[in-house]
């Protein structure tokens, strides 16, 4: 595009010498040649290599700390349009000429619009050196410390001095140079073409950033000396992490598209692998690390990327059978054990090949002579590849209409877990109940059919202490069109104290982020859970490692952001107000609780 206009622009000064006549000819083309000089310079810096470049990938929250130690987020700046991260080094004297730029930036746009953040990727400066570096420059943003190059890995970076800008939805939108100014042998006082200038402009007029990708001439990044070809097996150091991290849902039958179990499945998708844990796609997790600790956290340790990446970057070798650990075997059947009774959809349901499936409801009659308590409860998808979600509530004989949240006892989704109660705990249903399946499915390409079923194991004796959900939820919300960052609440005081044993935040295709506050009779406040890059694709409950005591009198505020701005690619339409609704096209906004009644 850039060398179109220059085209255009040399065929305009063409007419212009013409018009003028004879006598400006000469000078007319001295200053066009000029000028294409000049753009013909620009342009050869702009190109960069096939692939190095990351613009158009999303950026996964990341948490490092600051130089004074305490943990910064990329989320933190979700109020921010645009985003700018600029690779640092204490001894880079191309990177250090252009932080003088970067702080007149984030002082005159940073209340407005812009957030600058610094990473420090170089191998050998210490904390204590990116902070004494940063308070000699009078740096006024965040300056990250990333030792262990989890960052440099999530983005790419090679050098210091290269300059990402990210976009609402934290898109990489242009990966380059701030502009031409400096480079190894050169330094002009005026750039020819200011690049992150000129992309932060364009995409603050709603217009394509027109040069992406640029060259950086920065100081090369140490990486630390790679590990010996041969060294990492998969045998050896692979085959337990997908165990770990990946087998239970890329395993036949489930909703995952390939299979892990094998090292000729492994090398198939090795380069997947390599890409998806790099970027922190896989294994889903969307929590911030900061908030909670939770018993099934899927994330994957800096550690274990490191060893499945060398693996790949090495070739894929087998290593000794003797090494390998024992296989993980998935039967099956039901995963709660042998279920006390079975209920299944009441009809085989056809999905079709193509388009959106609306969300499909089913009641199954329990025919329960008396309140049953369940202390396991199980989803069981008959199809699962075709199956987003199943949630099943139940409805009792008096209830003349729909579905209470707070009457929630099992949901399947990709990657999460049955309803497994501790020991002396229930959740009723009470005598005469209907269940209430709420079924999500999406094609496949091809026709499929499918008869879901629900397995539920009773308590043996009368439970001490009763299990219930209770959704916070707000239904008179208005989403304007456009609005990248609309914030929705919910709130719920507790009239007596509860064991919160979990969470499960819950938007649909508009949804960005969620949080949960709560504020304590003393007026301290504590994040139980935040999701700062909320995926309808993955339903997850956060349960926590070990229940968590909350008193009578606590607020439980639920603070929702929604994306309906054309920037969000899963947008149904970002012309239209949104409103609460059942469909993926409308929006809900619920905080469910997953407690103990004390």
């Amino acid at each position: 595009m850039f060398r179109y206009w220059y085209l255009g622009f040399v065929l305009a000064s063409v007419m212009v010498v013409v018009w003028l006549g004879v006598g400006r000819r000469q000078a007319r083309a001295d200053q066009a040649s000029e000028t294409r000089a000049a753009v013909e310079r620009a342009l050869k810096q702009a190109v960069v290599k096939p692939g190095k470049g990351r613009v158009g990938r999303k950026v996964a929250n990341f948490v490092l700390p600051d130089v004074t130690g305490k943990s910064v987020g990329l989320s933190d700046f979700a109020d921010k349009k645009l985003v700018v991260i600029f690779s640092m080094g204490t001894g880079c004297p191309i990177s250090n000429l252009y932080l003088p730029d970067l702080i007149a930036a984030q002082e005159k746009f940073g209340g407005e619009f812009l957030q600058v953040i610094g990473i420090n990727s170089q191998s050998g400066d210490t904390r204590e050196e990116v902070a004494a570096h940063a308070k000699k420059f009078g740096v006024n943003f965040p300056v990250l410390h990333d030792p262990d190059q989890r960052i440099a890995d999530l983005l790419g970076i090679q050098r210091t001095a290269e300059t990402f800008l990210l976009d609402q939805q934290r898109v990489v939108q242009y990966h380059g140079r701030i502009d031409d100014r400096n480079s190894y042998t050169t330094k002009r006082d005026k750039p020819e073409r200011e690049d992150l200038r000129e992309a932060a402009k364009e995409l603050l007029d709603g217009k394509p950033v027109s040069v992406s990708t640029t060259n950086v001439e920065g100081c090369l990044i140490s990486r630390p000396k790679p590990r010996e070809a041969g060294t990492v097996t998969f045998t050896k150091h692979v085959a337990s992490i997908l165990q770990k991290n990946c087998q239970e849902c890329h395993h036949p039958g489930t909703a995952a598209p390939f299979s892990l179990l094998s090292y000729d499945d492994a090398v198939s998708w090795s380069a997947m692998i390599k890409e998806v844990v790099l970027e922190r796609r896989m294994p889903p997790w969307h929590a911030d690390p900061r908030h909670g600790h939770f018993s099934n956290d899927r994330s994957m340790s800096q550690a274990d990327i490191n060893i499945l990446v060398d693996w790949v970057n090495q070739g894929t070798p087998a290593g000794e059978e003797k090494d390998a650990p024992p296989a993980k075997e998935f039967v099956d059947g039901w995963r709660i054990g042998k279920p006390d009774v079975v209920f299944e959809l009441p009809e085989e349901v056809s999905i079709p090949a193509n388009g959106t499936v609306p969300y499909k409801y089913f009641s199954t009659e329990t025919h329960f002579k008396e309140d049953m308590w369940v202390e396991a409860a199980e989803a069981r998808p008959g199809n699962r590849g075709v199956i987003h979600h199943i949630i099943v509530f139940f409805q009792e004989p008096t209830a003349k209409r729909g579905v209470q949240e707070r009457n929630w006892i099992v949901a399947a989704a990709p990657g999460d877990e049955p309803l497994r109660l501790p020991p002396g705990v229930g959740r009723k249903i009470p005598a005469g109940s209907k269940l209430i399946w709420q079924m999500h499915y999406t094609p496949t390409g091809k026709p499929e059919k499918d008869r879901s079923q629900v397995g539920l194991k009773f308590c043996k004796t009368p439970p001490e202490k009763v299990a219930r959900v209770y959704g916070i939820s707000n239904k008179r919300f208005i989403i304007p069109p456009g609005n990248a960052n609309h914030e929705v609440k919910s709130t719920h005081t507790l009239d007596k104290p509860v064991t919160l044993l979990g969470m499960m935040p819950h938007m649909h295709l508009r949804g960005k982020a969620f949080d949960y506050v709560a504020t304590y009779m003393d007026g301290h406040t504590e994040v139980l859970l935040s999701v700062p890059q909320f995926d309808f694709n993955w339903q997850t409950s956060y349960r926590f490692e070990k229940p968590l005591a909350i008193p009578a009198g606590t607020r439980i505020d639920c603070v929702a952001h929604f994306d309906n701005s054309a920037g969000n690619p899963a947008n149904p339409d970002p012309k239209s107000q949104v409103r609460w609704g059942d469909q993926t096209w409308n929006e809900m906004m619920i905080g469910y609780l997953d407690y103990i009644e004390e």
